[in-house]
């Protein structure tokens, strides 16, 4: 969300500078992304200058060009070629002169002395478009004959600067998404070390003049709407806002349309609440109902589209039918246009989680479901109404012509949380004195209904929807006192020990190490996760999800079981910018839930495990001038899983190797150490890599850490002595069936040779061209050696035809 820094000021004295503003709101938790400084018309039409046509004559070389004289009040008289069919001379207009910038979209070209058809030109006459002051290239802006020439076209204009603020909200604070909202957290902040305090236009002139138009509400489903206003403004003229106004919201990136929607964006990104307005001729039947409609009705909204309902849509209508989309988007027929003379404005608050799914229903993302869906101020709703009333009744004229309605049955109460100043010391680590809390908390605007010398009672107001809890008003203290300002202690108490456990930490960092090494890039994915992804799954079934009693959005309302989809939405986003060739591992937790609703103890119906993923994708090797590109394969990811199991001491004959049989993979293997599941690793199902768009295959290992680490403490290192005798490998191209695992092809070579085989591993699958249906090709190589003597040829050709002659009796396996 954009902050303009001038509009900022309106709301609270400020005399820092927009860089130190910017620190301060990151240490209070709306975290700064850019600070730029803009102009209301971009480049500021640096370089441009009134300038007078003084003659004017057709190019002898052109049949559409014209050559003239100009003066640009600098005493010397410019040639300029001109291409504009209304050019003339004693025309007032813009001239760019040589050296200056012109920019279109993202393309910016400079102004040279150039040679147009022989003839010298020395700058542009300028059309609106050309320079950012509208859309029309019919022919050049013609100005007012009293335009002074040599007037910078900035200061004509009046081009205003500004520095914008880009603040990354986090969904917990949409309570910052607007000016006034991030004037109430800098004025906390502040409060510390000044007397400041933020304040909101008055809207005690707010009167109604007349009951001309009255429009009644009807509320038929007070759920997703629990509350609902309205008032009416007659004999309103639409027309182009007043320059003020379209400089304000220029300035935050928006495009101004008409004074009395420009106006609804204004209060919007002033006070944070989204408003309205009808044409209240449109309104059949004089009656507003906010309903849902049937299941399939259509509904064609702003941007010309037809759609078609849900029977959760939550929307605002008349006697006919709908008339805008509840919270998200308006409707073609009822919006303002240029005929509008009298407007009905809608200021609401709605219930986060209708607002949220009707948005991606439809694909919808609005400033005003931005908003509605994260939770706005309900306590808002009035001012933001007379506020907005107030303004167009100021610039598009007109009189309010009825009371305000507010349907609101059951008003939002405050939040009830209690504190305790030990716990506060406890959880910041200082003791910030009773004093301190309770000014920061009343800057907060948290109402102290109760103290004693333990703690206070406090009521949140709703617009803060993420403070419900103890710890919740004590991450509120600790952002407006300061992060900075807590001490790190200068003593740490610390004994040196030695002990034979492994530490975790150095585990992981030893394996982060090993990855690194080879290419592999950390990601940190969300422990919050869409829930919809472990729908209809078996092994990771939706009843296992942990779900969050609130979830701020749809694409955060459960906790992940897997690493795999957070790595996939990795993958993707990479994929979509041209970088393919991925290797990524991440450390996580996953999480759990049993259903076994122990209300004695709810905790234990939750289990988490920690787990790393690794995710190998796209080219192994990049072409270039020494050979072609190689793509990546199961097997480079089986080696480098392999080599972790290694390196903890895990890769033995202890460790059991079966085919895996999760849902996750295509194809994959299972590595287990006494009945517990240590690796999973293969190749992601087509179904998964489809569900994000990604085009190519993705190879994942999923280690269970816990049990590998618990695997690896019990590990003891043991010693022998080198063979003296070379060991010898053998490869097999068994044709077998589908059905048949790798496990049972290395169990039964294990069985059937027991002194000299020493390892057994599968390197490569293939099902095509030359192999028939129903089977499929395994390569597996066997590692022989004995430990008393060197193999010679006969033993090891009988001991491999009592390989193939077991596969093939026990297995049905043949030689390819």
């Amino acid at each position: 969300m954009n902050i303009s820094y001038s509009w900022l000021k309106d709301y609270i004295k400020l005399e820092q500078t927009p860089q130190e503003i910017c620190d301060i709101l990151t240490q209070t938790g709306l975290e700064v992304g850019s600070v730029e400084e803009v102009e209301t018309v971009k480049g500021g039409l640096q370089g441009l200058v009134i300038g007078e046509v003084l003659t004017c004559e057709k190019h002898p070389n052109s049949d559409h060009l014209s050559l003239t004289t100009v003066n640009v009040g600098t005493g010397e008289v410019l040639p300029i070629v001109c291409g504009a069919p209304n050019v003339a001379a004693g025309q007032k207009v813009v001239v760019a002169t040589v050296g200056t910038t012109l920019y279109d979209g993202d393309q910016e070209f400079t102004i040279k002395k150039s040679k147009i058809r022989g003839e010298t030109s020395m700058g542009m006459i300028c059309a609106e478009d050309e320079i950012g002051l509208g859309t029309s290239h019919d022919g050049i802006m013609i100005l007012d004959p009293s335009a002074k020439v040599g007037t910078a076209a900035k200061d004509y204009f009046n081009v205003e600067s500004d520095y914008v603020i880009e603040v990354d909200l986090t969904p917990n604070r949409i309570d910052g998404g607007s000016h006034i909202g991030v004037a109430r957290d800098l004025a906390a902040f502040l409060s510390k070390t000044q007397e400041i305090q933020y304040t909101k236009p008055s809207v005690e002139e707010f009167k109604v003049d007349n009951h001309d138009l009255e429009i009644p509400v009807e509320v038929r489903n007070p759920e997703a709407c629990p509350r609902y206003a309205g008032v009416t403004i007659k004999g309103v003229e639409i027309k182009p806002s007043p320059e003020w106004l379209q400089n304000r919201l220029k300035m935050i990136g928006l495009s101004p349309i008409n004074n009395v929607v420009d106006i609804t964006n204004y209060v919007l990104f002033e006070a944070g609440q989204p408003l309205h307005a009808f044409d209240a001729d449109e309104i059949t039947g004089g009656k507003v109902i906010v309903q849902t409609l049937p299941q399939g009705t259509k509904f064609t909204t702003l941007d010309e589209a037809e759609r078609e309902l849900n029977e959760n849509d939550l929307m605002i209508c008349n006697a006919d039918g709908g008339m805008c989309i509840g919270g998200v988007f308006g409707g073609i027929q009822s919006g303002v246009k240029e005929s509008t003379r009298n407007i009905f404005l809608e200021s609401a608050y709605f219930d986060p989680v209708y607002i949220r799914k009707t948005a991606r229903r439809h694909g919808l993302n609005t400033d005003a479901s931005f908003r509605f869906e994260r939770g706005v101020d309900p306590n808002n709703t009035i001012y933001a109404l007379k506020r907005a009333a107030m303004l167009i009744k100021e610039i598009a004229g007109g009189t309010i012509s009825s009371e305000i309605v507010d349907v609101y049955p059951q008003p939002i109460e405050d939040f009830k949380v209690d504190i305790t100043y030990a716990n506060v010391t406890r959880l910041i680590g200082k003791d910030l004195g009773a004093d301190t809390i309770k000014k920061i908390l009343t800057s907060l605007e948290m109402k102290i209904t109760a103290e004693n010398e333990n703690g206070l009672s406090l009521l949140v107001p709703p617009y803060r929807v993420d403070v419900k809890r103890e710890a919740d008003v004590v991450e509120d203290i600790l952002r407006i006192y300061g992060y900075n300002n807590i001490e790190i202690p200068t003593q740490v108490n610390a004994s040196l020990q030695t002990a034979e456990k492994p530490s975790p930490d150095g585990v992981k960092n030893l394996v982060s190490e090993m990855l690194t090494a080879r290419g592999f890039n950390e990601i940190w994915s969300n422990s919050l996760t869409k829930a919809s992804y472990y729908a209809d799954l078996r092994d990771f079934n939706a009843e296992k999800t942990v779900m969050i009693l609130n979830p701020l959005s749809a694409d955060l309302n459960g906790m992940r079981q897997t690493l795999l989809f957070g790595g996939l939405e990795a993958i993707a986003y990479n994929a979509n910018r041209q970088n393919k060739n991925l290797r990524f591992y991440e450390f996580g937790n996953c999480y759990f839930y049993k259903g076994t609703q122990l209300k004695d103890q709810p905790a234990n119906n939750y289990w988490e495990e920690n787990h790393l993923g690794m995710f190998v994708t796209g080219n192994k090797e990049a072409e270039n001038w020494t050979g072609k590109e190689q793509t990546t394969s199961f097997y480079e990811l089986k080696t480098y899983a392999e080599n972790i199991l290694k390196r903890l001491g895990l890769l033995n004959r202890n460790l059991d190797v079966k085919d895996a049989e999760s849902e996750l993979f295509s194809d994959g293997l299972t590595y287990s150490y006494n009945n517990k599941t240590v690796l999973e690793l293969g190749v992601v199902a087509r179904p998964f890599l489809k569900k994000f768009d990604i085009d190519q295959p993705v190879y994942y290992a999923d280690f269970n850490w816990d049990n590998v680490f618990s695997a690896h403490k019990k590990h003891t290192v043991l010693f022998e002595e080198l063979s003296k005798f070379p060991a010898v490998r053998r490869d097999l191209a068994l044709l077998i069936d589908k059905s048949v695992k790798f496990d049972q092809i290395k169990q039964m070579a294990e069985k059937t040779e027991r002194q000299l085989l020493q390892q057994v591993d599968l390197f490569d699958v293939y099902e095509g061209k030359g192999v028939p249906e129903g089977k499929k090709s395994y390569a597996v190589s066997f590692i022989l050696r004995d430990n008393n003597k060197t193999l010679n040829d006969k033993l090891i050709d009988k001991t491999m035809q009592r390989l193939i002659a077991a596969f093939g009796r026990e297995l049905g396996a043949s030689l390819r």
